[in-house]
């Protein structure tokens, strides 16, 4: 549908994100313009729908892409305890995800495991891959609203309990996750932030934090599930790169794993239960050059095909939300909850 201006094409299909077109932009100062008036109407999309791809910008550089998102985000969240290797291009501005382009990437919530977290995320295509690539996106109200009754129920009781090992070989070595060379400031990060932490040798480290798994949006009111329970959960992992992992690292030694908040594995069904509602839920849209993703980070998780050829996606994140704004049904933690079993 047109809106009343005129100015702007709507388009919401089965199966991906809604999609706001801009017309007959001729460049980019135009383009910044045009995006400024449109901004409300960008912006309520997103709120109702969780998303929303705008097109029809000429955005091709991390410059451009900066000066787009200073309209859209102006202001700026902090990327914490990092997990994924990204480029920085300078002033906020990353690359979406280093990882190798044959490895697809699960749909996942921005930062749940922190107690702030980037309420918005805004994605630019400025390469555009031959195949695959899109950046996925799947309704967290539609994912809490399939999971059984009595799963949900200890979630929402325990919250969830993520364990990492910080390895120079695999994962990331805790130098690049928290930004410093100084074991004291990851102490002190780590005490601030209601993070369990402890020293296996110099160079790896262990941490342990409880987070909540459902909470709610605080601007719609709407509950939600967030965390990253499934996606870390070890029945995520491909069979043989878990038996590599389990293999050379031992039970205990996986770079991420995690569990109920009460200390519960997650069972191989469970994990599985989970994974079938994000794909139920899961919308794409093959990216064009210069499309924007605007994702409300606590309505919709992204991921990532699986791609072939060249592909560059720049992301900025913004509107930092604290957990306790979100209404937690379980407290942050250092350890499992009371009575748990992996303390």
């Amino acid at each position: 549908m047109m809106t009343a201006a005129q100015q702007i094409t709507l388009t919401r299909e089965t199966g991906k994100p809604s999609i706001i077109e801009i017309p007959d932009v001729r460049d980019l100062e135009e383009g910044l313009a045009r995006l400024e008036a449109e901004k409300d109407a960008v912006i309520a999309e997103m709120t109702a729908s969780g998303s929303v791809l705008v097109r029809g910008l000429p955005v091709t550089d991390a410059e451009a892409f900066a000066r787009v998102r200073d309209v859209l985000l102006p202001r700026p969240a902090a990327y914490k305890e990092k997990a994924t290797p990204r480029t920085d291009f300078g002033g906020g501005v990353f690359s979406s995800t280093d990882l190798p382009a044959i490895q697809p990437i699960r749909l996942h919530n921005e930062n749940s495991y922190t107690l702030d977290f980037p309420g918005t995320l805004l994605f630019c295509c400025v390469t555009a891959p031959e195949k695959g690539g899109a950046t996925t996106v799947g309704d967290m109200r539609e994912v809490l609203a399939m999971i059984p009754e009595d799963l949900r129920r200890r979630f929402e009781e325990h919250g969830w309990l993520l364990v990492r090992n910080y390895s120079a070989l695999a994962g990331l070595p805790w130098q690049t996750s928290f930004a410093t060379e100084e074991p004291a400031e990851v102490e002190a990060y780590c005490s601030e932030n209601v993070i369990g932490c402890e020293w296996l040798d110099e160079e790896t480290l262990r941490t342990r934090q409880r987070r909540s798994a459902i909470i709610t949006h605080p601007g719609t009111g709407e509950q939600v599930w967030f965390n990253h329970a499934a996606f870390w959960s070890r029945w995520s992992l491909d069979e043989d790169v878990r038996d590599v992992l389990l293999e050379t690292y031992g039970e205990d030694g996986l770079p991420f794993e995690t569990f109920v908040g009460d200390g519960t594995p997650l069972t191989r069904e469970e994990a599985d239960l989970l994974n079938d509602a994000y794909t139920k839920a899961t919308r794409r849209e093959t990216y064009q050059v210069g499309d924007l993703l605007m994702v409300d980070n606590i309505l919709n998780a992204h991921g990532r095909e699986a791609f072939e050829g060249d592909r560059k996606i720049l992301v900025a994140m913004g509107d930092p939300i604290p957990l306790a704004d979100c209404a937690p049904t379980a407290g942050p933690s250092t350890t499992a909850s009371e009575n748990g079993k992996h303390q």
